[in-house]
């Protein structure tokens, strides 16, 4: 097969599908007016203790006020709490509110439930096949000129 054809079938599947993929993952957010990206801050919160914004946006290798953003939006919905830190004034600890921590389970319950249908419907292999090969694209090509 030609690149030509290659190039055009990748637009094609982009166009169609792709795109559901980013709809999948964000539909379970929904409810609670926040984005994926904001459910994984909830979720981050959820599992660590004494996390901050630094933290995340180190661990993502993003700015920190492109996660300050999220995090305001989060504030604002009353889902997250800023605390200072008791040995580091400077430092922010979040932590989740009850309603965060009701939204995060209830989101977690959700991603859960349609990526096991997607399993279901592929099974385990197949799955870890397409998460592999979208991973080493992304290692190869992600910061790629």
């Amino acid at each position: 097969m030609a690149n030509e054809e290659l190039l055009a079938e990748s637009i094609d599947v982009y166009i169609h599908f792709l795109k559901y993929l980013d709809e999948f993952v964000s539909r379970p957010a929904a409810e609670f007016q926040i984005s994926f990206e904001q459910y994984l801050i909830l979720h981050d919160v959820s599992r660590q203790q004494d996390l901050t914004l630094m933290t995340i946006a180190e661990d993502r290798k993003v700015t920190r006020s492109a996660i300050s953003r999220q995090i305001r939006s989060l504030l604002n919905k009353d889902l997250i709490l800023q605390s200072p830190d008791p040995h580091d004034r400077r430092k922010m600890n979040l932590s989740l509110t009850q309603k965060g921590q009701q939204a995060e389970q209830q989101i977690t319950a959700r991603v859960t439930k349609r990526f096991s249908s997607w399993i279901g419907e592929f099974g385990e292999e197949q799955a870890k096949q397409v998460i592999d090969f979208i991973r080493e694209f992304g290692i190869k090509f992600a910061n790629a000129d």
